[in-house]
């Protein structure tokens, strides 16, 4: 059940702070949805869900990326997850470091102790909470999914996995080879395990040669990015995404960096590229 923390009047439609306590990650969880206009007068709409990246949390893009307004216009409604399951029987990083633990699940079921308990994000943004914002809210069951940076390999990631369970798919600045990036190798490590053979399953590029759907990707990347050699690397997915068959629209976007800046510069080219897919 849903329990309503607060409420804000935008473009006509209605921005929402959620929480709920979450069977599958075994805590308390919070979360925002965006209600365009149309909802709100009897039509059942269909759902953008966004993943955002490490340290944020379900209110990073509802405050920052300017969304609602197109949203408004267009129709769709937009589900912000937290980025981790939080709180104090939570086990995080005992160091207090901001790339693992609290704030940075990285949307996949860890297998290994004490993170299996609770890091099942994946579980959580592709089955429990869909199914619970579906029987309480005017959604219609037409997904689609993005994401910023960790969230942004989620999105393709959750997309990948799941065929047929999303229309569209879209991201920014992804980590697309988190196996082989040192974010990625740091949580993979802890959350999976020493051996790398099951990161694979959890890693966009790798997955792309064997995907069941060919589902268009659209990435956007920022040139100016000081993440996108050593953690992002796009290359990666453009020739896994090539060699397979792929259908994939990487842009790079001269000069913008990692920031929110960057993707309130072109959120409205997304919900566009999802809009297109989700109102047919």
């Amino acid at each position: 059940m849903l329990t309503l923390l607060c409420e804000n009047r935008s473009f006509g439609g209605l921005h929402r702070r959620y929480r709920h306590t979450s069977a599958v990650l075994g805590c308390e969880m919070s979360l925002a949805v965006y209600l365009p206009p149309q909802a709100l007068s009897g039509a059942a709409v269909p759902a953008l869900w966004w993943l955002s990246g490490l340290t944020c949390t379900e209110e990073t893009f509802m405050q920052k990326a300017g969304a609602q307004r197109l949203a408004a216009s267009l129709g769709l409604a937009l589900v912000a997850p937290d980025t981790s399951p939080r709180g104090p029987q939570v086990p995080t990083d005992p160091d207090g470091a901001w790339d693992f633990g609290h704030g940075a699940g990285f949307y996949l079921d860890a297998s290994e102790a004490p993170w299996a308990t609770h890091y099942r994000m994946h579980t959580y943004v592709v089955r429990e909470l869909p199914d619970l914002l579906e029987a309480e809210l005017p959604l219609n069951g037409r997904h689609g999914i993005s994401g910023h940076s960790m969230g942004g390999h989620g999105a393709l990631v959750c997309a990948l996995r799941n065929p047929g369970r999303y229309l569209s798919v879209s991201a920014f600045a992804p980590i697309t080879r988190p196996s082989t990036c040192p974010w990625g190798e740091k949580a993979f490590s802890r959350y999976l395990g020493s051996d790398p053979s099951p990161w694979a399953a959890w890693d966009a590029t790798l997955l792309i040669p064997g995907a069941l759907e060919r589902l268009p990707l659209l990435v956007d990347q920022g040139s100016a990015d000081p993440f996108l050699e050593d953690q992002l690397r796009p290359g990666e997915l453009a020739a896994a995404a090539e060699a397979a068959g792929h259908p994939l629209q990487l842009r790079y976007q001269e000069s913008y960096d990692h920031s929110y800046y960057f993707i309130a510069s072109f959120i409205d080219d997304h919900l566009r590229h999802h809009a297109a897919a989700l109102l047919v």
